[in-house]
């Protein structure tokens, strides 16, 4: 017998052991049975085995007994898997009442056990598959049995071979679960005695706002199952009962501390307490998965910001105020601020130094900034708005602190830089004594006054300004892929070759200054004193009907000069102007630059000529609409004498002469 396209089928010389060679050619003709392969080429020809008569199909399974498990074999060799949840069972959760574990031969062995019941139950629940495997797919637990025996070897279980043991296993699984599976007998343990209701009734009495001890924890329980205390439900006034807390005597079920302990800190247990107990940080940051990144090659490919309080105080007792803009590829501190106060003005203080680096190296808009809620949520419809200035925005979980690259960054900055070259950096609670400052406790009335050095709000600054320059300047920490490279120049070398350009006429309207002005003589606006001029004439149509008010929106350099302004009315851009070249009107001083910026107010002026004359108005004379329909009588005229006539019109007869003449 064999499979042929998953069907189970038998060749027509096996055939001769069931029916005569007459009844096949019959069969076969009059479609009685249905034939998978006819026999062409040197192949055998292959018959179906459920398409043959039931009274055919019985003499089949008596004359080969091992066919009709033969699916069953099938199924499991592609189906059985090991359980990882009945092997965290006995490994981990799994513990006797004096709080041992299972042997590891014992953990081994029930978990391939339950391994395999799991794969019947798999089995039992396909219905496609269960009809293909037994006969009318209904299970055949004689079969299943003896398919089950027959993986022994192979799997090495030690589930019953009777067909009636091995049902009544299956049954006690699917009822109970992975507990069925340990021995009664082992350790004279004839059922367990922390069940799952038991499990919770302890984690419930840990739950505490008090956080007792395992041994109080140890203690209410069994004063509970004793009832000499009342447990209930805050949320339902639900008491609960000891009764359901015994044995199959009716005796209370008692705990020793060691058990007590044993189920408190199993590992999800532990979990499930600290979310109870410890703040959110701790938990997220010490029992909660976290992801695992890695970093980008290229530069500016991802920016991360993040605020943070310098270690040392100022006189009055405070801490400044730092913001941070790292490159996440060389680690690079592109951008920093400092301030008295917290506020949201730290933040695109920073940003403005960041671009005001980017300006000067002449680099390209970083592709993602990753940032927190805490002080930039006011800009998030509009500088801090994936597709705005950036293409894409990071914002990071509240209270999730090693999302943060800029974290990571700024411990690396402390305790590499500052550590070496700052006295006093630390903290009073850190857990390595080296990074414990000193600090005096004074002994006062207060008895919360202590001795430190404190320092100015300028040299705090200066300080840690040279201390971005020194840990810029350090060797890149992935000396792998970037051999002999400081941060700097992994900054440098390295950006990313598909980044855009920076779109300063929409940046500087969040980060820049502002200041209103006004449109002259068609050709320029006046900002910090200085005229900057419109690049066409053409571009005062964009302005409001009489109206030459504008916003001029510019970032100063690191000297204070503004090289370009942006101007917009009503929302709506206008022009980027550049600074007006002023020239010596004395021939005797002009210079090469003089000469250049002549000939660029003339080309304006040029322009605006050549505008003037393109889309000059054309004149047109107004015809009263009640003119008579008579044709008038044509009166000669008299001579018009030139010198009575105004001077304009005057002028306008010459210069028509004087066009008649050129022609």
């Amino acid at each position: 017998m064999e499979y042929y396209n998953n069907i189970l089928c038998m060749t027509a010389s096996e055939l001769t052991a069931v029916m005569t060679p007459s009844n096949y050619k019959q069969l076969s003709a009059r479609g009685k049975i249905t034939v998978a392969r006819r026999a062409c080429r040197g192949q055998r020809a292959l018959v179906v085995v459920d398409s043959l008569p039931s009274k055919y199909r019985e003499k089949v399974k008596e004359v080969y007994p091992e066919g009709g498990a033969m699916k069953l074999h099938e199924w499991f060799r592609s189906n059985y898997t090991i359980d990882a949840e009945a092997r965290t069972f006995y490994s981990s959760t799994f513990r006797f009442e004096n709080g041992d574990p299972l042997p590891p031969e014992k953990q081994l062995e029930y978990t391939v056990n339950a391994s395999v019941i799991r794969a019947v139950l798999r089995l039992m629940a396909n219905t496609k598959a269960l009809r293909r495997a037994q006969m009318g797919g209904r299970v055949q637990w004689d079969e299943m049995a003896a398919a089950v025996a027959y993986f022994k070897q192979e799997y090495g279980h030690t589930l019953p071979e009777s067909t009636l043991r091995f049902r009544k296993k299956v049954s006690e699984f699917n009822k109970l679960g992975y507990v069925s599976l340990v021995s009664g007998k082992f350790q004279n343990q004839n059922s367990r005695k922390v069940n799952y209701k038991t499990e919770r009734l302890i984690l419930s009495l840990d739950s505490l706002p008090q956080r007792p001890f395992n041994t109080t924890v140890a203690e209410m329980y069994n004063q509970f199952v004793c009832g000499e205390l009342d447990v209930y439900d805050p949320e339902t006034g639900e008491l609960f009962d000891p009764e359901d807390f015994t044995d199959k005597n009716g005796d209370p079920v008692a705990l020793s501390e060691t058990t007590v302990a044993n189920y408190l800190n199993n590992p999800k247990n532990r979990a499930l307490r600290a979310k109870l107990h410890s703040t959110a940080w701790d938990f997220n940051n010490e029992y909660r998965p976290h992801h695992n990144r890695k970093a980008p090659v290229w530069a500016f490919s991802k920016v991360s910001l993040d605020d943070r309080d310098l270690p040392r105080k100022m006189a009055d007792g405070n801490r400044v105020k730092a913001y941070y803009a790292y490159d996440v590829a060389s680690g690079c501190v592109i951008g920093y601020a400092y301030n008295r106060l917290k506020t949201a003005d730290l933040f695109l203080d920073c940003i403005r130094n960041m671009f005001q680096l980017i300006d000067r190296q002449g680099w390209n808009c970083p592709a993602e900034v990753e940032v927190e809620h805490h002080l930039v949520s006011n800009f998030a419809d509009g500088l801090i708005r994936a597709g705005v200035v950036f293409p894409f925005v990071r914002w990071c979980n509240p209270g999730n602190s090693q999302e943060k690259r800029a974290e990571h960054f700024n411990r690396a900055k402390k305790y590499g830089v500052e550590k070496r070259t700052q006295v006093g950096i630390g903290r009073w609670y850190a857990r390595l004594e080296t990074n414990r400052p000193k600090v005096e406790k004074v002994y006062d009335q207060y008895n919360n006054t202590y001795k430190e050095t404190t320092y100015t709000y300028e040299q705090l600054v200066a300080e840690d300004i040279q201390a971005i320059a020194t840990y810029n300047s350090q060797l890149h920490p992935n000396q792998k892929m970037y051999p002999g490279l400081t941060r700097w120049q992994v900054l440098c070398e390295n950006q990313n070759p598909n980044l855009s350009p920076v779109g300063k006429a929409l940046l500087y309207r969040f980060i820049g200054e502002r200041t209103r002005t006004s449109i002259r003589r068609n050709m320029y606006c006046t900002v910090r004193g200085v005229k900057f001029g419109l690049p066409s004439p053409e571009l005062i149509a964009r302005l409001a009907p009489n109206d030459y008010t504008v916003e001029a929106f510019y970032m100063p350099d690191a000297d204070g000069n503004v090289s370009e302004v942006y101007l917009y009315q009503d929302n709506n851009f206008i022009a980027t102007c550049a600074p007006i070249g002023l020239y010596s009107e004395a021939a005797a001083e002009q210079t090469e630059a003089d000469a250049q910026n002549y000939q660029e107010q003339s080309k304006y002026v040029a322009q605006f000529d050549a505008m003037i004359r393109r889309e000059k108005i054309q004149k047109v004379k107004i015809l009263p609409c009640d003119m008579p329909t008579e044709r008038p009588e044509i009166v000669e005229a008299a001579p018009v004498v030139e010198a009575d006539l105004p001077d304009e019109f005057s002028f306008d007869i010459d210069y028509a002469r004087k066009a008649k003449q050129d022609l």
